[in-house]
């Protein structure tokens, strides 16, 4: 049965959506058992009593606020966080899922659990949203500000084999991101990483902001600074459009009219970008499984995160990217 350890106390509304997402996976996914992480009372208080022989409570009531340095998770060790980690590392839990301090739990589960054997730096990868039946995995977006030719390199092994085994794409199409599709475009890093990737039959070249949207690849390749601001634009201008839209159509009945008409289609657009739907984004490249969750993660996005963290684990990612890794240094 896999274990999945939950750090309840992390999000930024208190432990009630954490327990809460954790009951509904409990209810949907038989196949797992729940480690919560947290205060003992508060959990006991919130769970069905069906449940108690799927769950271990873990208890930690000390708290790693947003507003703290990541730093200060290391010294932490009665954190939930701390302790939710550690249940990876001493190989009494195969995942762990935070709605925490994100820097915390990425700097803990590198350090804590360690890295896959070939593999420099993890990455934060999210699936983003196409205008085709598909999804576009992005990485790094956020665990790496500075990065090196070879840890884009390692990023597109990564992603594709990310791909292949979690998205089920045969053949995944890598790209790299960059000011333009040349591959006389670009900076130091992305020119110099141009190269290296070129080592990846998967490898299509650069691609722009643009394609990340069109579907044209599977995996588009970055350092955590310009991913970062990708994904936030991105969520940004997805909220502006919507807001846009509702404030128009309430200038005129007409348009009202119209709008219910196209009620299904927002709802549909709606559940592409809503961050709930996927629950959180994985940190590849560790030697267990993290998956990082929103700080104002809804209790579906908890229930989604866990799901998403038990496919990581049945895939076996993790034995994959190494035995890529070593393929291809040695060919």
């Amino acid at each position: 049965m896999i274990r999945v350890a939950i750090d309840v106390m992390g999000g930024d509304f208190g432990p009630y959506p954490i327990i809460e997402g954790a009951i509904l996976a409990l209810r949907e996914y038989p196949g797992f058992k729940a480690l919560l992480v947290g205060d003992r009372e508060k959990i006991l208080e919130m769970l069905p009593k069906r449940f108690l022989d799927r769950v271990e409570i873990v208890e930690a009531t000390d708290v790693i606020s947003m507003d703290e340095p990541a730093t200060e998770a290391l010294k932490r060790k009665e954190s939930s966080i701390y302790k939710a980690v550690d249940l990876v590392r001493q190989k009494r839990a195969d995942a762990v899922v935070s709605a925490g301090h994100s820097g915390a739990t990425m700097s803990l589960a590198t350090l804590r659990i360690g890295r896959i054997k070939g593999v420099s730096r993890p990455a934060i990868a999210t699936l983003m949203p196409t205008y085709k039946d598909k999804k576009t995995l992005v990485l790094d977006v956020g665990a790496n500000v500075d990065c090196k030719p070879e840890h884009l390199f390692e990023f597109g092994v990564m992603g594709e084999a990310y791909a292949k085994a979690i998205m089920k794409i045969d053949s995944p199409k890598v790209g790299l991101l960059s000011n333009g599709e040349e591959e006389s475009k670009g900076n130091e890093l992305t020119k110099a990483a141009f190269k290296l990737l070129k080592k990846l039959p998967t490898f299509k070249g650069n691609v722009e902001g643009n394609n990340i949207f069109d579907a044209s690849v599977d995996v588009v390749v970055c350092d955590g600074f310009t991913g970062n601001i990708l994904l936030k634009t991105s969520e940004g201008v997805a909220d502006a459009i919507s807001k846009l839209m509702k404030k128009n159509i309430k200038k005129t009945p007409i348009r009202m009219a119209g709008a219910l008409m196209m009620k299904r289609v927002f709802r549909a657009l709606k559940k592409e970008i809503d961050y709930s739907e996927y629950g959180g984004a994985p940190l590849i490249g560790i030697k267990g499984c993290a998956i990082v969750s929103h700080g104002k993660s809804t209790p579906k996005a908890i229930k989604n995160a866990i799901y998403q963290a038990i496919k990581y684990v049945e895939s076996d990612i993790n034995s994959v990217i190494e035995q890529r890794l070593e393929e291809i240094s040695k060919g």
